[in-house]
């Protein structure tokens, strides 16, 4: 109570309000919202609404978040369009951002990939990491605007530069297939350590393989080995198997057939279909190669990572 009667004051003293408000925000002061019996009813502070009712960017900007969380009132994806609508077109970046998103998503608005495109640039072109990287994503599938991997790239470049794994991922991938920039497998082999260090279990993979192969970089079964392994280590079925694979040859690790058992039989328990079936196979041929205390030891490892990695 006291600081709305404080906020009352500064506000006819500033002049801020016309005499409507000051009559509405008076009766708000006198008049206390009933209190639901057993909660308190979920409001958000007045004082942004007034200040983005006012016109004021980044209160309105906030006042949309409000909306979208559900912070401080109920839940609603059309009032958090509204509201990022009115600082969106006051040009405040990351409401525009957000906007993208509720039009790529659907919630609150039509869904429209082309509106959606449009927003994400408006914010991409003032520099949102995470702008660049969608309207990156929407050229590389032709999704609202037409399928461009040359705009792509130049989009993921300038997210990748932010530091944002999943464009310099997504670059990468572009480099090591020539698609959208020339071929250069050193540069694949660069971004990937980038968003790898990040923990971007895809690149980890990648630049696994690179080293497996020695594409990009000389090969390394040792270098191969440790990047596959903390893709495997976040349940990637492809690294589990890769990995598995080297174990039972020794290449790049010591060979150890009950290591090696261990991760290909998480890869079949990963996988589906066909690629199931092949670490099954795999998995069932080191069987063979355990003592039986040994593959015991094996299955429970297994069971304990697939019980603690699914909590």
């Amino acid at each position: 109570m006291g600081r709305d009667l404080l906020l009352w004051r500064v506000l006819l003293k500033g002049g801020v309000m016309n005499m409507r408000w000051r009559q509405l925000l008076l009766l708000s002061v006198l008049i206390p919202a009933p209190v639901p019996a057993f909660t308190q009813m979920k409001r958000i502070d007045p004082t942004l609404l007034i200040m983005a009712n006012s016109g004021d960017a980044r209160s309105q900007y906030r006042v949309g978040l409000a909306y979208a969380h559900g912070d401080g009132v109920e839940q609603d994806y059309s009032q958090a369009a509204s509201w990022y609508l009115k600082a969106a077109d006051q040009g405040m970046a990351q409401a525009q951002f957000e906007l993208g998103l509720l039009f790529q998503s659907g919630q609150g608005v039509p869904q429209s990939d082309a509106r959606a495109a449009s927003w994400y640039l408006q914010a991409a072109e003032q520099g949102v990491g995470k702008a660049q990287l969608n309207l990156g994503l929407l050229y590389d599938k032709g999704q609202g605007v037409q399928q461009d991997y040359a705009q792509a790239a130049s989009w993921y470049r300038k997210a990748a530069l932010q530091g944002i794994a999943e464009a310099q991922f997504n670059l990468g991938l572009f480099y090591e297939r020539g698609q959208g920039v020339p071929q250069d497998y050193s540069q694949a082999a660069d971004l990937y350590r980038r968003a790898a260090e990040q923990g971007n279990s895809a690149a980890q993979f990648n630049l696994g393989l690179l080293y497996d192969n020695g594409q990009g970089v000389e090969r390394d079964y040792a270098q191969a080995a440790v990047w596959y392994n903390k893709a495997a280590d976040q349940g990637l079925a492809r690294a589990q198997y890769n990995l598995g694979s080297m174990y039972s040859m020794g290449q790049g690790v010591p060979m150890s057939y009950a290591d090696a058992f261990f991760w290909l039989d998480l890869a079949a328990r990963n996988w589906s279909g066909a690629r199931q079936e092949q670490a099954a196979k795999a998995r069932d041929r080191l069987a063979a190669r355990l003592t039986p205390s040994e593959l015991a030891q094996a299955q429970e490892r297994a069971n304990k990572w697939l019980a603690d990695h699914q909590k």
